[in-house]
């Protein structure tokens, strides 16, 4: 398959911004030197209150673009393809590495202490049910292979739907993210109640209105370079605006807060994450390089397995950093990034080079 430059530079920034996400959540929130924010939040000053809130919500077009980036490319499957066969590429590319990690995450961290020898056998006795508790981020693989094992299902709909129609499912996809908020005001809508959770709008809600937004984009959106340039840029600094304020007027400092409400506005599926993305996947679709630079479609390519490999290394940084030179926030956490990406990026570059290491880290 050609690649497409722009989506290359795409990989690299979402997976870029995946690692800042992560580096914001060491300063709240965390237990440990490699933890990621769990179920209750602490920021200890207002100057953490303030760069996290910048440098991690602006990242939370992250993963959404990962599944825009995935759906572009994928949805609707090729002519001819049967769904058996799309499912065994899609299996080959991302289940060894998957398994491997799980198991690596599960038994390395006992080497330095991480973990405990009860909670590695309990990860390694659950590792068909969830991802293990050292690999928080591998939350993203369910939806994600949800989305693959669901593209041939809706495949037929996408090659005949209308523009017309596709928007009216993109309207109900919005209008289904603002539930969180509805909720936080309003209680249950929409059929919701204790032993009911699938509101009205539940088959048009989550990550597949990102894979019909993709589509939608690459097959009926024919705007000008310019138009997606001004479009993208203004949706993208309101989404994260809003995304960042969200956050900030919450998160007290000196307070413990329940993560899930000061998180609200990072949800995903939320109107303002919805236009803080696809803002930015405009923005990057304005790029018109024909070839991208060796170095860019080699990181491209290894992005899947950055993202598998950084918890193991972002530890490292955080206590360099954070804890030894005692950088001040606003310079501490783009350097965790920066180093985190580095790293990851090179381990995964010598493991590809060990035979057989390219099923390991999926490149």
């Amino acid at each position: 398959m050609k690649r497409i430059v722009f989506l290359d530079y795409i990989r690299i920034f979402a997976c870029f911004l995946v690692i800042l996400v992560h580096a914001s959540e060491q300063y709240y929130g965390v237990v440990g030197d490699s933890a990621l924010a769990g179920p209750q939040s602490f920021l200890a000053n207002e100057t953490d209150r303030l760069w996290v809130s910048l440098y991690d919500g602006f990242s939370r077009m992250s993963v959404p673009l990962f599944i825009i980036v995935s759906a572009f490319l994928l949805a609707p499957m090729a002519e001819g393809q049967s769904a058996w066969d799309f499912y065994k590429r899609r299996c080959r590319r991302i289940l060894p590495p998957f398994i491997s990690f799980m198991v690596l995450y599960s038994l390395l961290p006992l080497m330095w202490g991480g973990t405990s020898v009860e909670m590695a056998t309990t990860d390694m006795q659950r590792l068909l049910l969830n991802f293990p508790s050292m690999a928080g981020h591998f939350w993203f693989m369910y939806p994600l292979i949800g989305l693959y094992l669901f593209i041939p299902v809706i495949s037929p709909w996408l090659r005949t739907v209308s523009a017309r129609e596709e928007r009216f499912f993109i309207a109900l996809f919005l209008l289904s993210t603002c539930i969180p908020y509805l909720n936080r005001w309003f209680g249950e809508v929409w059929g919701q109640c204790f032993w009911n959770e699938y509101h009205m709008l539940w088959n048009f809600s989550g990550y597949i209105g990102y894979l019909v937004v993709a589509h939608y984009v690459r097959v009926h959106l024919n705007w000008s370079r310019n138009r997606r340039f001004w479009v993208g840029l203004s949706a993208m600094l309101v989404g994260a605006v809003i995304t960042i304020y969200s956050f900030y007027v919450q998160a007290i400092p000196g307070v413990t807060h329940s993560t899930p409400v000061i998180e609200l506005g990072w949800a995903f599926c939320t109107p303002n994450c919805v236009l803080l993305t696809v803002g930015a996947f405009l923005l990057f679709g304005c790029i018109e390089q024909q070839k991208a630079p060796a170095a860019v479609n080699d990181m491209s390519r290894m992005s899947f397995g950055i993202y598998l490999v950084h918890l193991f290394w972002i530890g490292l940084w955080v206590s360099l950093f954070k804890e030894q030179m005692a950088l001040h926030t606003a310079i501490a956490i783009p350097a965790i990034t920066a180093a985190t990406f580095l790293t990851s990026y090179l381990s995964v570059k010598i493991i590809s080079y060990i035979p057989g290491g390219r099923w390991v880290v999926g490149c």
